[in-house]
C-alpha cells in the first residue's frame, strides 16, 4: 500500500465518494475511502442527510468529525422525514435519488472547488460514485472531472443486472400475470447470459418479479446499468479467482474493471492504531457483549444468524427460525434488528428463551465482520448480501442461505452450486428444515465438505488482498495510478 508524509501538506488529489444510502453500500464505500486516504488522497465522503443523522445517533456526535484530509458532507435525498431507526423504503429511495440528488450534488462540487482556493485542500480531482448513484457522473462531467463507478454487488449479480434489458426484450420480464410467480416458471433455465452458469429465472436479481412494465426497481436497474459505460473505470468488490469467468465476459462490455476485494480484507492494511481504524459505518448501535459471550464457546461450535440491514420477515417466519434453532441443540448468536419483522415487533415465545438460555444469545446488532472472525463461529445463516458473503468467505465460514431480495438470490446460487460452501433454506421456512440443515452444517458430511471449501476460498481471498503480489492488492495500486491520480501526478 502507498503511504504519505502527513507533514507534506497538500495531498495527492481530492476524491469525492458517493455511496447509495443503505448500510450494505456505505460499509464498503467507507472502507474504500479509508484506504484511499491512507494512500494520500483528500477524501470527501457524501452521505445523505438521513444517513448522516443515523450515523450520529448510532456512533455519537463526534463520529463524523473526520480527521485531517477526510471530511463528511451531506446532500438531501428528496424524501419526506421518516423513522431514523429503520432503513428507508428502497423503491422510493431509488426513485428519489435519481430525480432529486443531481442539483444538490452539483452545488456541493461547486462549493468544494470554491473553498479549495482558501484552504489547504486540493480541488476535486475525481468523483467515485456508487453504481446506482449515477447522477454523480452527470455532475462530474459538467465540471470536467474524471468519474469512477464502484458497483458494490457481486460480479455475477452485476452481470445479471446488466441483462435486465435483454430479459425484457425476450418477453420474460415483466411477468405476464401472478401465475408466473410460481416455482415452476421461476425454474425456467437462463443459459444465455455470458459466463453465468446453472442459472434459473429465480436466480436472477429479484426485481424482475413484477407484472408491471413501469415497476420502479426494474426500470431503475435498466437505466443504471446502461449508464455504466459512461464511467472512466469501474471498481468491483470481488477477487479474480472467485468470479473470473464473469469478470472476463464483463471486460468485453464495460470500461476498465478493477477488482479490489474482498475490501474487508484489503482494508486491514490500514494500521490498527491509525485514527482511520476507529472510523465506523454502522447505522445501528453495536452490541459488543456478544463477543464476550463467544469467548466461552468451543471452536466452531456456534452458528451466527443475521439477515443484514434490510431483510424483513413475518412473525410466523421468525417463530419458525426460532424453533428450528432451538430444536437443533446447536449454540447460536442471533442478530434480531428492531425492524426485522414486517410492521410489528417480533414476538418470540418465552418458551424459546427458556429452552435456549444456556446456548443462545440474541443481539440487536453487532460488528458482523469481527464476529465471523471469532474462532467459535462454525456456520453462518445469512441473507446472502454481498458484504456478508465476502465476510463469510474471508473468515472461512460456510453458509446457510435464505436470500431476501436483489442479487442475494444470485449470490445464494453461486454459494451453493459454484463455490460449494452453501446450502439453501426454502423461502417458505419451516422449523424442521431449519433444524435439520443446521445439524448437517455443523456435524454432517456435507457440512464438513462445505467447511473445507470455505477454508480454500479464505486462503484465496487472503492471497488476493494481503500478499504484495495478490491480484486485488495490485489492482488497487493500478486503479490509483491509472485512474484516480490527477494526470500531472501520474
Amino acid at each position: 500500500m502507498g503511504s504519505i508524509d502527513e507533514a507534506g501538506g497538500m495531498r495527492k488529489g481530492h476524491l469525492v465518494l458517493v455511496p447509495y444510502p443503505a448500510q450494505g453500500h456505505v460499509t464498503p464505500f467507507l472502507k474504500l475511502g479509508k484506504l484511499l486516504h491512507s494512500y494520500g488522497f483528500h477524501i470527501t465522503f457524501v452521505n445523505t442527510e438521513f444517513n448522516h443523522n443515523r450515523l450520529l445517533s448510532s456512533r455519537g456526535p463526534s463520529a463524523l468529525d473526520g480527521l485531517p484530509g477526510f471530511r463528511f458532507e451531506t446532500i438531501p435525498d428528496g424524501l419526506p422525514p421518516s423513522d431514523e431507526s429503520k432503513t428507508q423504503d428502497v423503491p422510493a429511495l431509488c426513485d428519489s435519488t435519481t430525480k432529486n440528488c443531481l442539483a444538490p450534488f452539483r452545488e456541493l462540487l461547486l462549493s468544494l472547488n470554491d473553498s479549495s482556493a482558501s484552504s489547504n485542500v486540493p480541488p476535486v480531482t475525481c468523483v467515485v460514485t456508487d453504481g446506482v448513484m449515477s447522477f454523480a457522473i452527470d455532475a462530474a462531467k459538467e465540471f470536467g472531472i474524471p468519474d469512477v463507478l464502484f458497483w458494490t454487488p457481486s460480479a455475477c449479480g452485476f452481470m445479471a443486472y446488466l441483462h435486465y434489458h435483454e430479459l425484457i426484450a425476450r418477453g420474460l420480464v415483466p411477468f405476464k400475470d401472478e401465475s408466473d410467480m410460481t416455482d415452476e416458471f421461476l425454474s425456467t433455465t437462463i443459459d444465455w447470459i455470458p459466463a453465468l452458469k446453472n442459472m434459473r429465472l429465480k436466480d436472477i436479481p429479484s426485481f424482475i418479479r413484477t407484472t408491471n412494465k413501469d415497476d420502479i426497481m426494474l426500470n431503475f436497474f435498466v437505466r443504471e446499468t446502461r449508464r455504466a459505460s459512461m464511467a472512466s473505470a469501474i471498481i468491483l468488490n470481488t477477487f479474480d479467482d472467485l468470479e473470473r469467468p464473469v469478470l472476463d465476459a464483463m471486460a468485453k462490455m464495460l470500461p476498465p474493471i478493477y477488482t479490489i476485494g474482498p475490501i474487508c480484507l484489503l482494508s486491514r492494511h490500514i494500521p490498527p492504531n491509525s485514527p482511520l481504524a476507529s472510523m465506523g459505518s454502522s447505522l445501528w448501535k453495536e452490541d459488543t457483549s456478544c463477543l464476550e459471550w463467544l469467548e466461552g464457546k468451543d471452536p466452531g461450535s456456534v452458528v451466527l444468524v443475521s439477515f443484514g440491514s434490510i431483510t424483513t420477515m413475518t412473525n410466523d417466519q421468525l417463530i419458525e427460525f426460532a424453533w428450528g434453532l432451538a430444536n437443533s441443540n446447536i449454540s447460536f448468536l442471533w442478530v434480531v434488528r428492531p425492524d426485522l419483522v414486517e410492521g410489528e415487533s417480533g414476538l418470540i415465545p418465552e418458551e424459546f428463551f427458556t429452552e435456549t438460555e444456556k446456548r443462545g444469545l440474541l443481539a440487536s446488532w453487532c460488528n458482523q465482520e469481527t464476529v465471523l472472525m471469532h474462532p467459535s463461529i462454525g456456520g453462518f445463516l445469512t441473507h446472502c448480501g454481498w458484504n456478508s458473503t465476502l465476510e463469510s468467505i474471508s473468515s472461512g465460514v460456510p453458509t446457510l442461505c435464505w436470500p431476501f431480495f436483489a442479487e442475494q438470490q444470485t449470490n445464494c446460487r453461486y454459494l451453493c452450486t459454484e463455490w460449494g460452501m452453501g446450502m439453501e433454506i426454502d423461502n417458505n421456512v419451516k422449523r424442521k428444515e431449519v433444524e435439520e440443515i443446521i445439524r448437517e452444517l455443523m456435524g454432517g458430511e456435507k457440512g464438513k465438505e462445505m467447511r473445507r471449501r470455505a477454508s480454500e476460498w479464505k486462503e484465496r481471498a487472503f492471497s488476493a488482498t494481503m500478499k504484495p503480489g495478490g491480484n486485488s492488492f495490485l489492482n488497487f495500486d493500478r486503479v490509483v495510478k491509472e485512474v484516480l491520480l490527477p494526470k500531472k501526478s501520474k
